[in-house]
């Protein structure tokens, strides 16, 4: 690869995917290098750096370079899914280890430590994250050796405060891992907050059109943990297939204009629902009304997400028809993809979930925003 970009904003960079141009053939879009093996030299070594499939890929190398970039860290391990990485980021640390996690955070990730962190010799505590003393009061000093964070955090959208849960991580000897798929390096940065590791479901925001699944982990220095968390997926073959990291990086080079149109896009919604009297709360951090808003308004940057969620006054029966009768926005789980998606959490989270069961969660696509408002009004008006 040749003519590597000057130093530019992450906004360029991501949309250039690094600014690589093919020594070989001139092409400005990178080649897909689906190779499992890799020749040997004479001597018996592999002076091009490859060996093996498992462990390293150059086009999977390539997009981690754009997501290290974009959230200002040092390294970045892409993974076959955010459950994946998230899991990784867990199985990485030193034992034994306490860890403490939100109440409120992304549904299959609180069963997996509700319901097999224990097996892998993690201890795990549940707070409301959404209160720094919370988390203070979590805190087993010598053993914990993780706090982690979901800002906005599925699917009410509550909000933690990064900077002051990095000063406890810092105090304690404990690491801060931030899942920030929501917010999307475009409208926060973890890492410049203090976060040790931040995770994304790249399924999501990232890749951007729902045709991948894939994950991320990006860290703030390349130090003991982060060479842990390499072996774990080195060792149990997590890595993202080089098709679908190409995939991954063709996403990201739209990500800020796509993330820009979807804030703005969900704040719309937000205010046009937000007095409507078939509706009993919106929530979304860029309402002023949301308890979260402060802090949203202190790490954001240039928006809120494209993610909202909306209570049905009239119960959990009306929220679920009201779904049933968009004919704009699809019915289907998953968020941060160009289509609009609404989905009856409460129905797919099930019992022990915080969700409330008259909620309707909604992912903000690109469509034009007054479609996607009359689609749910329609709907709400057939139903409730």
């Amino acid at each position: 690869m040749t003519d590597k970009l000057p130093p530019v904003h992450a906004e360029t960079f991501a949309a250039q995917a690094g600014g690589d141009v093919d020594a070989e053939t001139g092409a400005i879009v990178p080649p897909l290098h689906m190779a499992t093996t890799y020749i040997r030299d004479a001597d018996n070594a592999y002076s091009k750096g490859y060996v093996y499939g498992r462990p390293d890929n150059l086009t999977v190398r390539q997009a981690e370079a754009v997501l290290t970039r974009l959230e200002g860290g040092a390294a970045t391990l892409l993974s076959g899914s955010g459950m994946t990485s998230a899991t990784c980021a867990f199985l990485a640390l030193e034992r034994p280890a306490h860890v403490i996690a939100p109440e409120v955070m992304y549904w299959a990730l609180k069963l997996w430590l509700r319901e097999d962190a224990k097996s892998h010799g993690l201890d795990v505590t549940f707070v409301d994250a959404s209160r720094i003393e919370n988390i203070a009061a979590a805190i087993k000093p010598g053993i914990t050796k993780m706090i982690w964070l979901e800002t906005p955090a599925n699917p009410l959208w509550t909000l933690s405060d990064i900077a002051a849960a990095a000063g406890l991580a810092r105090q304690h000897g404990a690491l801060l891992a931030v899942d920030s798929t929501v917010a999307t390096p475009v409208l926060s940065q973890p890492l410049a907050l203090g976060a040790d590791v931040v995770m994304h479901a790249a399924t999501k925001y990232l890749n951007g059109h729902s045709d991948v699944v894939a994950g991320s982990l990006t860290f703030a220095r390349r130090d003991d943990y982060f060479g842990r968390a390499e072996r774990v997926r080195r060792m149990l073959g997590g890595i993202l297939g080089p098709f679908e990291a190409m995939l991954l990086m063709r996403g990201m080079r739209t990500l800020h204009v796509r993330v820009a149109h979807q804030s703005r896009a969900a704040m719309a919604v937000a205010k046009h629902f937000a007095a409507d009297p078939r509706i009993v709360e919106v929530l979304y951090p860029g309402l002023q009304t949301h308890a979260g808003h402060a802090i949203a308004a202190r790490q954001m940057r240039g928006g809120y997400s494209g993610m909202l969620s909306v209570r049905v006054k009239a119960g959990t029966a009306a929220a679920i028809r009201t779904a049933a009768q968009v004919k704009v926005w699809k019915r289907a789980t998953s968020l941060g993809g160009v289509e609009s998606l609404i989905e009856h959490r409460a129905s797919i989270e099930g019992l022990g979930s915080p969700c409330p069961p008259d909620l309707l969660r909604l992912s903000v696509g690109l469509e034009h925003v007054d479609d996607l408002i009359a689609d749910l009004d329609q709907a709400l008006g057939a139903n409730v």
